[in-house]
């Protein structure tokens, strides 16, 4: 399957594929395959361990899970991968996926985490997706917020995270963006 890069002003998101995701669950940040575009972090152990799910996935699946697994998020100034954003699978029998994100340290602090947040979950209502959950520890305010920027509302906390979600049901896919009931604070 050829799938589109998911653009926004500043970032470019790019599908992965089994084999690019198969070199991010080896790769080594200190030493990119040739002709990689990795910033110097990339990838960490998020986005490793995130590859490692996907190839699980499409394992167990036969195949790809795209266009509902692991995004690359590159800058678009320079093509350097800078993090990875991802749907943990496609949507349950609710209409709901699962979303996580995750930036190399240099990256943090400049709104990318926000802007590629809110291009997976515009795809997703684009896709028909009804709800799209996410969580974060407890002690993880920038995610926090980056989530509540995107759009998504503080639903349940636990003494490990607080949960969150946006929801779009009953309404079409295509009258706008994300809608919230209450901005987490």
């Amino acid at each position: 399957m050829d799938l589109d890069t998911l653009m926004t002003a500043r970032l470019a998101l790019h599908p992965l594929t089994i084999a690019e995701a198969a070199v991010v669950e080896a790769g080594d940040p200190r030493d990119p395959p040739h002709g990689a575009r990795w910033a110097p972090g990339y990838p960490d152990d998020g986005d490793r361990a995130g590859a490692r799910r996907f190839l699980a996935a499409c394992a167990s699946a036969g195949g790809s899970t795209q266009p509902f697994g692991p995004y690359e998020i590159r800058r678009r100034t320079d093509g350097m991968a800078i993090g990875g954003a991802a749907f943990h699978g496609g949507p349950d029998v609710a209409g709901q996926v699962t979303v996580g994100y995750g930036l190399i340290s240099s990256a943090r602090g400049r709104g990318y985490a926000c802007e590629a947040l809110r291009a997976l979950l515009a795809f997703a209502r684009s896709q028909g997706v009804l709800s799209v959950k996410g969580d974060a520890d407890v002690g993880n305010i920038g995610s926090h917020r980056v989530m509540a920027s995107a759009g998504m509302r503080l639903v349940a906390v636990d003494d490990r995270l607080k949960h969150y979600r946006v929801d779009w049901r009953g309404t079409a896919p295509d009258d706008g963006g994300p809608r919230s009931h209450g901005a987490a604070r």
